[in-house]
């Protein structure tokens, strides 16, 4: 969601926050703006609706001065994307400058409040309630800033991460968080701030993770103070950053979501490695090893997560079902957290999320420990708040992935639920030897498979522009890869903005089969598995309604070129692997429709990378 960036030091702050918000952008974000105090000690605050090539330029004739400030991108939330709206927010003098990612829920009860006492408001957001409360308090009880944001964050309900500037006091920089992630960057005489990594890498790899209730007192000429909202002394964990900026540049591609679709083959060998055996006929997860008696144990898996992530899960459901024979059912995290479901304590409550910072996947998980069940977290994002919340989990190690519309974390997650999936049933004794060992060596021979998915790229540039004429597109198939088209359905209508359904191949006739005629595009997976004949007969179902089909084969597949208009081929694998292939040309479908169509790939309107509110 929004981006934070904050830096205080001897530098000039203006353009390491442009840059930092520039690393920031692939969060999704609708205005801009930067809070500096000038070399004057004026307190600047300027700010624009749209990108931050807008907010550089106007900027351009206005007073940058200074070595301490803080900036954003927003996300809307509360009030229209404006520059009205943007943060940062001045308090009512105007000494005080916020920046605020998160939801401040009970911010309607505080703004009546400081109305009634004669406060004014220049927006719509919650955002500024907050920094007006502050300063509220920080007068009616003659506080300092640190004191008044303790005191005013205690009657706080909701998440918030924020930054807040003084223009009295030009060497500090008051920082806290509450479900929602912060990152303070430790240099030599400077410190940054981020909603992760992206923006501080350029300039220290010494990170500090606040966790939830904290406040970070940054003062310039100070070592970094990090206190609990009551005021106690925090102990500091400071962690070294393992990225690297090569990973977070496009590298020649247009687009980071096409860097990142031809990233998956080696993105899968390094969240293989280490956990797969030389021989490639081992998995060894040290989650497994670290909690056997719980894992092993387990009645059922509940699997929670949202968008992409559920869909991963829906494939991994069947697969721990298959191979471990315990019962696994996967919610979407948003109406799990609502609806009072039973969890017991001899459930292993599985979370996945590419951010580590999904909010509703969060409230998930803490509805999950209340209730006793052990929680296994799988995140792409190292140090972010699911690993930390969880009791143990795995990392997918895919790198940064910066693309709005995930690709190779889509098929990170499979791969370590795989892992997983294997190692459980492995250790339970549920599936035979010869299996597991011949499953295990095909999943090492997956990465090769993908590049040679990859080599489709040129046909489906090709095809691309055959598509950008519909209004709406179907997704079909079966068993495994039921969830793969709701998965190629998404990403359709997460950047092309066609409207598209994913639906079980044999469903299709109890409902869609009325929309489908020769302007309807549909796009079935029809690789070899056991359900091969049956999807051959919902393909006929569809091309005797006069339906455009694109079908996803197997290599050697004669029989479905007979009734579809276009055919795209793919290696052969096991059956239950064939999502990890299958999803190379549907991501690629989907960014050369988009692309043929003129849309910002990358940073597809109204959608943001981390989704830190409900």
């Amino acid at each position: 969601m929004c981006g934070i960036v904050g830096y205080i030091g001897t530098k000039k702050a203006y353009p390491i926050l442009i840059k930092g918000l520039k690393r920031l952008e692939y969060r999704g974000y609708d205005s801009a703006g930067v809070a500096m105090i000038s070399d004057c000690g004026e307190l600047n605050v300027y700010k624009t609706k749209g990108k931050v090539d807008n907010l550089t330029d106007y900027c351009s004739d206005k007073d940058v001065t200074g070595c301490v400030g803080i900036a954003h991108t927003r996300w809307a939330t509360h009030g229209e994307p404006s520059a009205r709206n943007a943060h940062p927010h001045y308090s009512r003098s105007q000494n005080l400058a916020i920046i605020h990612n998160g939801i401040i829920e009970n911010y309607a009860d505080i703004k009546m409040q400081l109305q009634t006492k004669g406060v004014e408001f220049k927006s719509d957001t919650d955002t500024e309630v907050l920094v007006q409360f502050v300063e509220y308090i920080m007068v009616k009880k003659n506080l300092p800033l640190l004191e008044a944001v303790q005191v005013a964050l205690h009657q706080v309900i909701g998440a918030y991460a924020i930054a807040i500037v003084d223009k009295r006091e030009p060497r500090q920089i008051i920082a806290a968080r509450k479900q929602s992630p912060l990152v303070v960057g430790i240099g030599q005489d400077e410190f940054f701030l981020g909603s992760d990594a992206s923006p501080i890498i350029d300039y220290t790899d010494k990170v500090v993770y606040l966790d939830d209730g904290n406040i970070a007192v940054i003062r310039l000429g100070e070592e970094l103070k990090v206190l609990s909202i009551l005021g106690k002394e925090q102990q500091l964990k400071v962690s070294t950053v393992d990225l690297n900026l090569g990973q977070i540049e496009k590298g020649g591609y247009e687009h980071f979501m096409l860097k990142e679709i031809f990233e998956q083959p080696e993105c899968l060998k390094n969240c293989m490695r280490g956990r797969i055996n030389v021989e490639g006929n081992h998995v060894t997860l040290s989650a497994i090893i670290d909690h056997r008696r719980q894992l092993l144990g387990a009645k059922r898996i509940v699997i929670v997560a949202c968008g992409t992530s559920w869909h991963a899960g829906l494939i991994a459901g069947q697969l721990f079902e298959s191979l471990c024979h315990i019962p696994c059912e996967v919610e979407y995290a948003s109406e799990f957290r609502y609806r009072n479901p039973v969890v017991t304590k001899d459930d292993v409550v599985i979370a996945i999320s590419q951010s580590g910072e999904t909010a509703d996947t969060l409230a998930a998980i803490q509805l999950a420990k209340q209730k006793g069940a052990f929680i296994y977290g799988i995140c792409n994002a190292i140090g972010s708040s699911i690993p930390r919340a969880t009791d143990t989990g795995t990392y997918i190690h895919v790198g940064p992935e910066i693309g709005v519309a995930s690709t190779k974390a889509f098929t990170g997650q499979l791969t370590v639920l795989t892992m997983l999936a294997l190692c459980l049933a492995s250790e339970r004794k549920t599936i035979s030897e010869e299996l597991y060992r011949q499953m295990v060596r095909e999943l090492t021979l997956i990465p090769a498979k993908m590049e040679q998915a990859l080599k489709t790229n040129e046909q489906i540039a090709l095809l691309a522009p055959i598509f950008t004429y519909a209004r709406n597109c179907l997704y079909l198939g079966r068993g495994y890869n039921y969830p793969l088209a709701l998965e190629g359905a998404l990403k359709l209508k997460e950047i092309s903005y066609i409207h598209a359904e994913g639906y079980p191949a044999a469903e299709m006739k109890h409902g869609p089969i009325a929309l489908i005629d020769s302007e309807m595009p549909v796009f079935v997976i029809a690789t070899r598995d056991r359900l091969y004949e049956k999807v051959i007969s919902n393909i006929q179902e569809v091309r005797a309604r006069g339906g455009r089909i694109t079908a996803i084969v197997t290599e050697g597949d004669t029989q479905i070129q007979r009734f579809a208009d276009h055919i795209i081929t793919l290696p052969d694998t096991l059956e239950c692997f064939q999502p990890l292939i299958a999803s190379i040309p549907l991501q690629l479908l989907a960014y050369h429709i988009a692309v043929c169509k003129g849309k910002d790939v990358d940073r597809p309107r109204n959608l943001a990378k981390s989704v830190t509110v409900e």
